[in-house]
């Protein structure tokens, strides 16, 4: 008897940390989410950054029921009341717990209620006006104003952060100096889950795929194979109806010929 894979909860993480690397895929749909947790990842994240997000997160849940999610909120929170209720609203559709770019007075307010949040460090693409589209830590001032933030996202509460593009050996050094959960992307295998985008696995974009990333399949060359398949059978439709091949006698419903002959009779006397 095969038995439905447990639920991870934020208890078994923390449990896991410093034991195995954890499997992590940010999904963007129902079939996604589905595939994912068949092939057995360990943790998802998806978006809750806007109205379609919103509405979405029931059937990404829905699709696997027995995957831990991790929800990201909307950029540019206005105050620690608009991060607590929109993190709510999360965990009560069925999130397992939020991720939260913001400083560490708001991730401060949202942990004091008991909510799992997750940071971010390193390269956070919101903020990139300050640092560039770049490797961050690579310099001895910039890897210790980065163990500096990841103390103050400790201490603000959070239970994880995304640390994102920083050298590997130094990933490896600040994961085993934080009782938190980093998550690398593009951080080397030092962290305590390897995390990817649906998007770079599947190859499913037409951009050069990130340095830190790897494409398993080529969904952007069969989307243009699909797209030309579509042409072709539009095309092929249209010229059918035009020169008459559709629809065929294949395609027809019949009807008895006295039943027909009938009808044309009576609606004939009814005209006269």
């Amino acid at each position: 008897m095969i038995r439905p894979r447990k639920k991870y909860t934020v208890y078994d993480l923390q449990q896991l940390k410093g034991k195995r690397c954890l499997t992590h895929i940010h999904v963007k749909s129902p079939e996604e989410a589905a595939a994912a947790e068949e092939a057995g990842v360990d943790l998802m994240s998806c978006s809750f950054d806007s109205p379609e997000a919103e509405a979405r997160l029931p059937y990404l849940i829905e699709a696997a029921p027995n995957s831990f999610f991790s929800t990201a909120t909307p950029h540019g929170m206005a105050s620690p009341e608009e991060a607590i209720r929109v993190a709510f609203r999360a965990l009560e559709i069925g999130a397992s717990s939020v991720y939260c770019s913001a400083s560490p007075f708001i991730i401060e307010a949202m942990a004091r209620e008991g909510i799992p949040v997750v940071g971010h460090l390193g390269l956070v693409p919101r903020h990139v006006t300050w640092t560039g589209y770049r490797a961050i830590g690579k310099t001895a001032d910039e890897a210790k104003l980065l163990f500096r933030r990841m103390k103050e996202l400790e201490d603000a509460g959070a239970y994880a952060a995304e640390l994102e593009v920083v050298p590997h050996r130094l990933a490896s050094f600040l994961t085993s100096h934080t009782s938190m959960i980093l998550m690398s992307l593009g951080s080397g295998t030092g962290c305590d889950t390897q995390f990817l985008f649906s998007c770079d696995i599947l190859g499913d974009y037409d951009e050069r795929i990130p340095r830190h990333a790897k494409a398993y399949r080529d969904f952007s060359e069969e989307k243009r194979r699909l797209q030309k398949e579509r042409l072709g059978a539009f095309s092929e439709y249209i010229a059918d109806v035009k020169e008459g091949r559709f629809p065929d006698r294949s395609n027809l419903i019949e009807m008895d010929e006295d039943a027909l002959d009938e009808v044309i009779r009576s609606v004939g006397k009814n005209e006269s």
